[in-house]
């Protein structure tokens, strides 16, 4: 939400209701996909930018559409945790036991691949990332669809994720072919990405799963692997990044931040050019990405963040509001 100058305010609860099935859509978006086109999906964590998954034409498409470099791969979505099957060799029980307890849900598997996956979508790695999203929209079609989309989400690469479909319409224009409607995005920010090969499961990048809460399904520890070099979606040092500069900031210092830079806060404040998110990390991160833009829409040349201290989202938040503080690509 925009604020004016000298008024501050508070981002509006997401709208958690299911979203309607548009079923003509959905059935023009199975005709497009199937003809090698671009989709942009609803998902709870943030719209995807959608492809067949085994063409490689299509894939090739979303990396042009993004302005995504080559190699980095991407995040095939299915509809069930069944179809697993599918697309790994893996017989690993942890990669069953994961699906079966946050599957529809924001977590991301990077499990040995098979040949059925387009070798352009994984970027040439013997594994490939699947995931079951947690949207009526996306479920119903991955259904129709019958195979696995590749979609990584749906905006110009390193920049601030699409958490409705005008943000995808305000990034990617004509790149992409049929956006569907599927209001907010409930989450607000990417899934947990975790591998699950060999004697370890390993976080890659942090999400809407805590590793408190991978650990307890477990029942072993997550190593973590996000500081290794890139193996999945969303791991560059830079990411996630609005076009003005962004620093974080502990409350205290807000009075030091110039009026004409903005600043978005889990408290109410009334400074201008201020976004005022909820407290808990939950509440926040469902509004940060749409607070960044906003931001980025009022001209400021700098964003000032002060993050949540609390919350099982946190580590997600630290990690997406570090890279786009980070120095630009």
């Amino acid at each position: 939400m925009r604020s004016s100058a000298g008024e501050s305010r508070v981002t509006e609860a997401h709208d958690a209701r299911p979203a309607p099935i548009d079923h003509e859509a959905i059935g023009a978006a199975v005709r497009l996909l199937r003809a090698g086109g671009l989709v942009a999906i609803p998902t709870e964590t943030v719209y995807g930018l959608g492809a067949d998954a085994t063409n490689d034409a299509a894939v090739t498409r979303i990396f042009e559409a993004k302005g995504r470099p080559a190699g980095h791969p991407l995040i095939v979505h299915i509809g069930d945790a069944s179809q697993v099957v599918d697309w790994t060799t893996s017989a690993d029980s942890r990669i069953d036991l994961l699906a079966k307890h946050f599957w529809p849900g924001p977590l991301t598997l990077v499990v040995p691949r098979n040949q059925k996956v387009s070798d352009i979508a994984v970027g040439g790695l013997d594994t490939v990332a699947l995931r079951v999203p947690d949207h009526p929209v996306a479920l119903a079609l991955l259904e129709a669809f019958g195979g696995g989309i590749a979609a990584p989400s749906a905006n110009r690469y390193g920049r601030v994720s699409p958490t409705t479909p005008a943000h995808v319409a305000a990034d990617l224009g004509d790149r992409v072919d049929l956006i569907l409607e599927g209001g907010s995005s409930e989450v607000g920010v990417e899934s947990t990405i975790v591998e699950v090969v060999g004697a370890t499961v390993t976080l890659l990048r942090p999400g809407g799963i805590s590793v408190t809460q991978l650990e307890d399904v477990l029942g072993e520890p997550v190593v973590d692997g996000t500081a290794t070099a890139s193996r999945a979606s969303g791991m560059m040092e830079s990411h996630y990044a609005p076009n003005a500069a962004l620093r974080v900031i502990e409350a205290e210092q807000l009075p030091l931040i110039a009026a004409t830079s903005a600043v978005i806060v889990p408290f109410p404040t009334r400074r201008p050019l201020s976004w005022s998110l909820p407290e808990d990390s939950a509440g926040f991160a469902a509004g940060l990405y749409a607070a960044m833009r906003a931001a980025d829409e009022s001209g400021v040349d700098e964003i000032a963040v002060v993050l949540p201290n609390h919350g099982p989202l946190l580590a997600a938040l630290i990690d997406r509001v570090g890279k786009a503080a980070a120095p630009r690509i």
